[in-house]
């Protein structure tokens, strides 16, 4: 069994580049970065290697001093994320409690801040001695060294005791190659320690929905702690976090995901990268669970939402939460079930589950239903099966003429799974009329299901072929 791999947290004051560090480290962006203190704010994590040795790096919103209160007269530094400063305090401690290394982050061009006094108090308390030796070790980064001055005025920051400093530019890169190096070092782990790991086989699901659906309280009740930042106020969770686990022995990544607004009604900037990241999300997932607000039901946005699941191919379970918060009698389930089919009518095919996060009535459904989804997503039928379906289609059904011409289907085979794709050859595949396209598919969801899953029927003629879009 491979070791566990090490995790490398970053932390500082809000607005000290950590999200830039981050990306700048991550070789791509994965933070949402903006001008406005306080972006980040849930913890965040990649997976990297630096000269042979693996290692997870954990971006965490900015810790803003204790004692400043909105409305006082002083303002946080967390202008963007006033509402949440104790929680993404809570959720960075958390990240410097599960490091070995950790990194904290300063600004040479403001100097030392009490602030960041206060970050570095923070970070001693959570040391403890191991083997003779304070741990987590922390390697102190300056950033916005970009020229000889910068780094020169780096060197006010061993005042703060806390051994040798890094000068980087998180912007331009420089410094990060000895930033890695240090860390290796510090991580203390040789290549030959680490053996090479299967690959990722967990089934990726993610919790997708409109801003306010109740994702991030699903997520952490499926998982049972405070993994993510949970709150009434609309539109908290801005990146993708992933959550890894095991269920039943099968392991899970959950990938909780910023609310997706409708296209008009995104803000620039910080939430239109939530967007694209959820988004993204949805893109790199198997099963795709679209929490539902039952108190609003069905809107434009959740229909809006269902058929970018369905364009990007992932299959799909209906979880409406908020359940125990509306008047019900016994018609409430069936009616309500009539309402999603006929709001999501190209979506017939998918469960659906009624919750509630708050209480966890019925969440111990979920996890086993998007797992059955995912089983009838890699579902394989030999040829024989997928010919007996079709035969009995024609004759039930034949296949229509269209311009004096005859469609005549030969045979059909499974050319792949995830999801389930089939190649049906036929004499012309531009006499398959929508209809029989259609009746098709029905025929093979009656035979074998397909719960929750689209399936893909490709038609190839002499000619070319052409893919159906559902």
């Amino acid at each position: 069994m491979p070791i566990r791999i090490p995790v490398v947290a970053l932390v500082g004051r809000p607005n000290v580049g950590k999200s830039t560090l981050f990306n700048r480290l991550a070789g791509e962006r994965l933070a949402v970065v903006d001008d406005i203190p306080g972006t980040t704010r849930d913890r965040l994590h990649f997976r990297t290697e630096w000269s042979g040795v693996e290692f997870i790096v954990v971006d965490t919103g900015g810790i803003d001093p204790t004692g400043v209160k909105v409305g006082e007269g002083r303002e946080p530094l967390s202008i963007g994320s006033r509402d949440f400063i104790a929680e993404i305090r809570a959720q960075a401690e958390v990240a410097i409690r599960d490091a070995d290394v950790v990194l904290f982050l300063v600004d040479v061009e403001s100097g030392i801040t009490p602030a960041d006094e206060e970050v570095s108090q923070i970070l001693r308390r959570n040391q403890k001695v191991r083997d003779g030796e304070l741990f987590p070790p922390v390697l102190l980064v300056v950033n916005k060294c970009d020229n000889k001055a910068r780094r020169d005025d780096a060197l006010e920051f061993y005042a703060m005791g806390l051994g040798e400093i890094y000068p980087v530019s998180a912007q331009h890169g420089q410094g990060t190659g000895d930033l890695l190096d240090a860390i290796v070092a510090a991580l203390d782990i040789s290549p030959e320690d680490q053996q090479e790991e299967e690959e990722d086989v967990s089934v990726k699901i993610a919790i997708v929905g409109k801003p306010n659906a109740g994702k991030s309280s699903l997520l952490n009740k499926l998982i049972g702690q405070e993994r993510a930042i949970v709150s009434p106020i609309a539109g908290t969770t801005r990146d993708a976090v992933d959550e890894y686990m095991e269920f039943d022995g099968i392991p899970i990544t959950l990938i909780d995901t910023a609310g997706i607004r409708r296209r008009g009604k995104v803000e620039p900037g910080v939430e239109k990268y939530s967007v694209l990241r959820a988004m993204r999300s949805i893109e790199r997932a198997d099963v795709a669970l679209l929490v539902v607000d039952a108190i609003s039901g069905i809107t434009n946005q959740d229909a809006h939402i269902a058929g970018f699941i369905l364009e990007a191919w992932k299959s799909v379970v209906v979880v409406v939460n908020k359940w125990d918060a509306l008047e019900k009698d016994t018609h409430t389930m069936h009616e309500y079930t009539e309402h999603v089919r006929a709001a999501l009518n190209f979506l017939d095919y998918v469960p659906i589950l009624f919750i509630s996060a708050l209480t966890g009535k019925r969440v111990d459904q979920v996890l086993p239903t998007a797992l059955q989804v995912q089983e009838e997503r890699l579902a394989r039928l030999t040829t024989a099966e997928i010919n007996r379906v079709l035969q009995h289609a024609m004759d039930n059904h034949p296949p229509p003429s269209k311009a004096g011409r005859q469609l005549k289907i030969f045979y059909g085979t499974q050319v792949r799974s995830d999801p389930p794709t089939f190649l049906i050859f036929v004499n012309d595949h531009e006499l398959v009329h929508f209809t029989y396209k259609r009746y098709l598919e029905n025929r093979f969801r009656m035979a074998y299901g397909f719960l929750g899953t689209p399936i893909r029927l490709v038609y190839k003629s002499r000619k070319k072929a052409i893919l159906e879009p559902r």
